[in-house]
Parts: structure tokens; sequence; C-alpha cells
């Protein structure tokens, strides 16, 4: 078996025949994130919030045992059943060095790492590994795992530093697995200058290829992988690259402006959405891969009798951008396969030991909205309204819309730093303070609520899925 490589606008194997990777993102996993899994925060604070009320060793079981249980040949064989071909592989580079002994490689970082992308290889499945949380933060949000909206990262270059040298380190375990169908570099970057972003693309891609010269390159966009407008010709520098859009729809979540009827207007906005994120690669005729998408999905516990109508609503939107996807020959990767219920393929049971046990403490998370993915804020809203006039009436409108504008909006920037950053840092201890008391045996069973055996199927979502895995447009 060969490398997968990229060829002019399509991915090709060794006998220069194309291949349409169609799959899912492993988020929450390597990469855990508040949303996916249903603690408050960023993960380096709940790791550590843990570690204080059990104990280091207690802590680590966990941890161990909740990444061990999260993917597993079970899962593996179900996505193949789905007809579905990669997965991409978020991870945190905390798995592999440590902030206070920066550039001294864990080994057991690669662990779980290995033994998925063994696992995928075994049921014919493609990795991408995408590192999804960089030294000081790549971007503003949550999921860089930094505990603040500032992105260090593009301030310090020692943070920069430690990318290329965990790459270099990646790129030597890797070198020779052609299961896995490239590299990610990294996840959503947010850089306001715009131009630090190329200056860091073009070292780690001479860091990679100085090891690792087959493995094809999958690089994000700008502003959460939707700006190449100061991508320029860099392109011309680049060989065996593919450029990664996130291809989210409004139409996909609680915010959406209006109910999503698929209209042709409607059906109009998706698709010239979707072209904006793709302009600069069909100008110079490059490669386009569909990093992250997909819609959220309603809840029982919390839309109540709404819910089957809104998640119908969810599938005509996921159903119209799969049809684009389709006529364009678009590789995809859906975000995601495994949560506890908001987005994924599969889902944890509510009545599993985990669920049971953070019953409430879900509830009121929910409540008071400080997950910022796909967040309903109905419920407090009213607390924060004060907050958000005051800004319009004592800054200039010229000053409202800072940096990552447009994508965060006034609104947006005020819940990530008053109810995602500043409320759930209150509730990081509550959360860890539920394992309290709870025997290695106990604990190991709350982990093991995120095995197969243990969550649910979004049928519809996997039908669709399964539907489209083969369905693409004859060859132009």
């Amino acid at each position: 078996m060969a490398f997968l490589k990229v060829s002019g606008t399509k991915i090709v194997d060794q006998n220069g025949e194309e291949v349409i990777l169609r799959g899912a993102g492993l988020g929450g996993w390597m990469n855990m994130e508040n949303f996916i899994s249903g603690y408050p925060g960023c993960e380096f604070q709940i790791r550590a919030a843990l570690a204080d009320v059990v104990g280091k060793e207690k802590s680590e079981l966990f941890f161990d045992k909740f990444l061990e249980y999260f993917f597993q040949d079970e899962d593996a064989a179900f996505f193949k059943s789905l007809g579905l071909n990669c997965i991409r592989l978020p991870f945190n580079y905390r798995h592999f060095e440590d902030d206070m002994n920066p550039r001294v490689l864990k080994p057991e970082g690669f662990k779980h790492l290995d033994r998925v992308i063994d696992l995928c290889a075994k049921h014919g499945i493609y990795t991408i590994l995408d590192l999804h949380t960089a030294p000081g933060g790549q971007n503003t949000d949550w999921h860089a795992d930094a505990g603040t909206h500032i992105a260090k990262m593009w301030e310090h270059k020692d943070f920069q530093d430690r990318v290329i040298w965990l790459w270099e380190e990646l790129a030597k375990h890797y070198a020779g697995n052609t299961w896995i169908a490239g590299y990610n570099p990294l996840n959503e970057p947010t850089d306001p200058y715009q131009t630090r972003l190329i200056d860091f693309y073009e070292r780690v891609y001479k860091a990679i290829r100085t090891i690792d010269p087959h493995h094809a390159l999958f690089l994000d966009g700008n502003t959460f992988a939707s700006d190449f407008s100061h991508f320029g010709d860099a392109y011309k520098k680049w060989e065996n690259v593919a450029y990664s859009i996130h291809d989210y729809s409004v139409f996909g979540f609680p915010s959406a402006p209006e109910e999503y009827v698929s209209s042709d207007l409607q059906q109009h906005r998706l698709r010239r959405s979707y072209e904006k994120k793709r302009e600069w690669m069909d100008q110079h005729g490059q490669c386009v891969w569909n990093g992250e998408w997909g819609p959220v999905y309603a809840r029982q516990e919390y839309e109540g009798d709404r819910t089957e109508a809104i998640n119908e609503e969810r599938y005509r939107v996921l159903k119209d951008q799969l049809n684009i996807y389709n006529k364009d020959r678009l590789s995809w990767s859906i975000w995601l396969y495994k949560d506890i219920g908001f987005q994924g393929m599969v889902y944890v049971s509510r009545e599993t030991p985990y669920m049971t046990l953070f019953k409430d403490f879900l509830a009121k998370k929910h409540r008071l909205a400080i997950d910022a993915w796909g967040a309903d804020d109905s419920q407090v809203r009213d607390v924060y309204q004060p907050l958000i006039d005051l800004i319009k009436k004592e800054i200039k409108p010229e000053h409202q819309n800072l940096y990552p504008a447009p994508v965060w909006k006034l609104t947006d920037r005020i819940g990530r730093l008053a109810r995602n950053i500043l409320v759930s840092e209150f509730l990081i201890r509550e959360w860890a303070e539920h394992f309290k008391g709870k025997s290695e045996a106990e604990i190991d069973e709350i982990a093991k609520s995120f095995a197969f055996s243990n969550c649910l199927h979004r049928e519809g979502l996997n039908k669709v899925l399964t539907d489209n895995a083969s369905l693409v447009a004859q060859a132009k």
C-alpha cells in the first residue's frame, strides 16, 4: 500500500485514481471539549481540579480509561459499516510535552494515538492527524485549551518553536504509516495580522518535509478555517498540500435566523457561504478538504415536544450541504463521531453512570449557557443584555467588532468572556467534586460510560451519512 497524495484539485492513490475521503472527527477524545463530554471550562482546568479532589492516581486513572473506552475496535467496525473511510484525530499538545518541561517527549503520548490509528487501519479507515491545541493557544476559543480568548501562540515565538518541534517528533514517529492520509498541522488558527500564519506554515512545511516527504498536509485557513484572503501565491512553494475549510452553517444551530425549509434562497445561502470559503483554492486550482461541518441536534430533556421537528430541520440542512459536496466531489470530515448527545453520530446513554451522576449538573450548564458551541442563552439573556447595551452605548460603533469579527459578533464576544470563561470557572470544582469518594472500580465504570456498548446511535444522521458515503457526482 502506498501513500495518498494531493494531485491538483484531487486526492489520489498510487495509481492516480481519485480517493474521496468521507468520515468524521474524533472530537472530545485526545482533545477534550466541554460540550462533548459535559465538563465546564477547558480541559487543563478539569484535569487540575480532578487531581486536587481525588488525587493524582485516581485522576489519571479516569482520564486514561476515558481515552481507552472512547474509541475501541467496536467503534472502528461500526464506523466502517456506514461506508465511511476516514477519521480526523484531534489531539492536544499536552499529551506529548509539559509546559513546565517543554520539548521533552512524553512516551505515553503515543499510547492511545497509535492504538486508534492501528484500529482504524485494521478496518480499512484512513486517519488524518490534527493538532487541535497548540502551546499558548492558536485561536481564541475554548478548544485551544488556553483558558483565555487571546491566542498567545502568535505573540510568542517559543510557542511556535514548540509546535515545530512537536511536528518533527510526530513526523519521525509516523513517516512510514501509509494508513495516515496526512497531517493537519494547526486547527482553526486566528492570527489577527494574517501574515504570521503564512510564515508559520512555511516553517512547519519545511520541518515536516525534511523528515517525511510523503504525507499530504492539510492547511486550515485563518479565522477558524474560513479565510484564505492573505495566502497569495504561497501555494507555489508547497507540494502535496490540500487546504482545509470548516463549513458550518448558521442554519444548523439554535441561533439560526429562521426555520430552514430548504427554499431556493436558503440553499443559495448555503452554497454561497461554502463557495466564499474555498474561493482562493478555486482561483489557483488547489485541493479543498472540508475538515469540519455539521448541525447540532435537539435533546428531549431540553427541547421537549419540539425535539423531533427541530432535528428533522437539521437533517434538511445536512442533506443540502451534502448535495453541494457531492456535486463538487469534496472530501469531508463531519463534526463529530461521539459525544453526550448534542452532535455525535453515537452518544452516551442517559442511563450510564456518567450521565446519571452528572444529570443535574448538565441541566445547570445548559440553563446557564456556559458552553459556547450551539449555546441556547434564552434563560440568561436578560442577565447579559444590560452589559451588551452598555457597550453599545459607550463604545464607538467602529470599535465594537474586534477580531475575530465577523465570525465573532459583539454578542458572541461578550458571551465568550462573561459566560464561557468567567461563569464556567466557578463550576469547574463542582464538576470534579462529583468524583469525591469514588473507588477506582467506580471511576472505571464512570469512564466506561463512553464505551460503544453504552452508546445510542443517531439513526437519522447515520442514515444520511451512509446514503451519501459513496454517492458522488459522475466524473466531470
